[in-house]
């Protein structure tokens, strides 16, 4: 790839790299404490917790395994994104409020002041178990994106180099930088990924072969049905994308990331205030939106592209992205070099924002809570330098260890597919705290640590036992989808948790009730919500609808009752500056891309 730039080329790729070592070491220059390093301050306004949010969740490998399923798959796909939405106004409307009460640095800390210390130990665990697992990943897929950049290069890189090069730019970045650093880094990677997914969806789309996206939904719906690929919705016993897992597993893995996920809730813990955590988040909202349309869009244009071209399965699915840009982006006019330094300053940001959240896990939750509760924002700040140098060492190890290079899977679903057994359990615990004043410490602390047993057990009993009855493996497929996995697993805890509260129910008062939610009309609205939308899908299952019909009114629903809820506010201020109404348009949009594609 990288031996098609031209001079200008050349120019604007080392000069955006350049500027972003130079804003991001700027911007880390002056630690004063640990506050400082790890936490920004707490004073990022919402456009820098937007930014941050974008750039930490769309790095390379969710570029690149996003666009390779478009190809591979289908707009199925759209559900990672589309569906982040509700996880998100959860986020904002939930857990925000009560998170910012106690001003903590970790999630583990807020599990502490909910439950007890052994539930704080659990998530600390688990949690830096989860971001090790997506470290390694990244490190897989930075690596091979690297060397498919520099092939044919007088600078082309083996896949260990690769990977040794990933691991010292984030030892270089974690140590010096600290969280300011992430930020600014997160949000210049967000204006040129940004412009990397424009710039590759509108060249994708107006190719000879497309014509636009009225083109490619033309195209699509003249193959035979089953091999459509513009449609959200696949069938229940589909190995990948089933849609009964995307409404159930789906939206529980949704919400672990957005609610209850320390590298992604960190930057609203960071944020100045309660609005502009929320309104950043909202914001990142909008910008995950345009995903499906300039990404997963893209790859199943791809797919038409090279099959007229290249011949079918002429290329790999996580290949598809970098090869769809050598075909469609001209060169000459700085366009690649500006795309090429997106994708990989995505490499290295989503990676070192992941290391800054991990060693925040360690330096608080280990270091300070066991190994020195008298150290100093000095020490602290030392020892999270330290383990920053170690998991970077543990996770070079276990990269080459556990990833084939030459592999032609979609990586974006295995990896979805290994961190399932970890996160389900989270949601229980977290969303029972806050829903239930009776949860009992010890109980989650035994549920949060039951998940992965209840994934392993729930393969087993699929796989060699269910799947075995012929009408249970024509509905749900001859293997336990994670999907359907995680939904089991978070049940299962959920239902262990209330059981066991109540069997040892202790009578006196609730430890920390500021820490449980306290909205008793937000059930009715969820309700009158859910009740007019069945209504529309009703008309569409029965065939009184066409979904493209049912998209408007389905769009307005959401609208409306967040416009309601501003009327009833005592003093709700200009209706632009407020976060309900971005939340409503945000909803809206949301409703009509569920219903239009399905």
């Amino acid at each position: 790839m990288i031996s098609q730039l031209t001079t200008i080329d050349f120019i604007v790729l080392i000069a955006s790299l350049l500027f972003l070592v130079a804003a991001s070491a700027f911007a880390g220059r002056k630690k004063k404490d640990s506050e400082d390093y790890f936490m920004a301050g707490r004073s990022l306004r919402w456009w820098s917790v937007a930014g941050s949010i974008y750039g930490t969740n769309i790095h390379a490998q969710q570029i690149i395994g996003m666009l390779g399923i478009g190809y591979s798959i289908g707009f199925a796909q759209s559900h990672y994104e589309v569906l982040a939405v509700p996880a998100i106004l959860i986020l904002c409307y939930l857990f925000i409020p009560i998170y910012r009460k106690r001003s903590v640095f970790t999630l583990s800390q807020f599990l502490e002041h909910r439950y007890n210390e052994q539930a704080r130990l659990a998530y600390t665990v688990l949690i830096v178990a989860f971001i090790v697992i997506q470290l390694i990943a990244g490190f897989y897929i930075g690596s091979r994106t690297l060397g498919l950049l520099f092939q044919g290069s007088s600078f082309e890189i083996s896949y260990l180099q690769g990977i040794l090069l990933i691991a010292g730019v984030t030892v270089l970045f974690t140590v010096y930088g600290g969280m300011d650093s992430v930020v600014v880094a997160d949000n210049i990677l967000t204006v040129l990924m940004i412009f990397t997914v424009l710039i590759v969806g509108v060249m994708t789309l107006t190719q000879p072969e497309i014509k636009g996206i009225d083109g490619l939904l033309a195209l699509d719906h003249a193959q035979p049905a089953d091999q459509q690929k513009m449609h959200l919705y696949l069938p229940a016993d589909h190995p990948r994308l089933p849609w009964l897992g995307i409404f159930t597993g789906l939206n529980i893995l949704h919400c672990f990331y957005w609610t209850t996920n320390q590298y992604q809730v960190q930057r609203v813990l960071a944020a100045a205030s309660d609005r502009d955590a929320q309104l950043g988040t909202i914001a990142a909202g909008f910008l995950k939106l345009s995903i499906p349309f300039f990404s997963i869009a893209s790859g199943v244009a791809a797919y038409y592209i090279f099959n007229h071209r290249f011949g079918a399965g002429s290329v790999k699915p996580d290949d598809a992205f970098l090869k769809l840009m050598a075909t469609v982006v001209p060169s000459g006019y700085g366009i690649i070099g500006l795309t090429l330094a997106g994708l990989t300053c995505a490499i290295f940001s989503a990676i070192y924002s992941m290391m800054n959240s991990v060693t925040t896990l360690l330096a608080f939750d280990i270091y300070r809570k066991y190994l020195n509760r008298r150290a100093s924002d000095r020490q602290t700040v030392q020892f999270g330098r330290l383990s920053a140098v170690a998991i970077c060492a543990v996770a070079t190890v276990l990269t080459l260890w556990t990833y084939d290079p030459a592999s032609s899977d979609n990586f974006f679903l295995q990896l979805a597919d290994q961190t399932s057994y970890i996160k389900p359990s989270l949601v229980a615990v977290f969303f029972v705290g806050i829903l239930y004043a009776g949860a009992h410490p010890r109980a989650a602390v035994i549920a949060m640590l039951a998940g992965p047993v209840f994934g392993l057990l729930a393969d087993l009993l699929y796989n060699h036992v269910l799947a075995t009855i012929p009408a249970v493996r024509d509905l749900f497929g001859a293997r336990l989808n994670f999907l359907y996995r995680v939904f089991i697993i978070c049940t299962c805890c959920t239902l262990l948790l209330l059981g066991l509260s109540r069997r040892w129910k202790q009578g006196g008062p609730v430890k920390a009730p500021d820490l449980v939610l306290s909205a008793p009309g937000l059930a009715r609205w969820i309700w009158i919500f859910l009740g007019l939308e069945g209504l529309l899908i009703v008309g569409v299952l029965t065939g009184l609808l066409r979904p493209q019909t049912a998209a408007w009114p389905g769009a307005l629903i959401p609208m409306a009752l967040f416009l309601s809820a501003y009327a009833r506010k005592p003093a709700g201020g200009s209706l632009l500056a407020s976060d309900l109404f971005y939340a409503g348009l945000l909803s809206s949009v949301t409703v009509w891309i569920l219903f239009f594609f399905a």
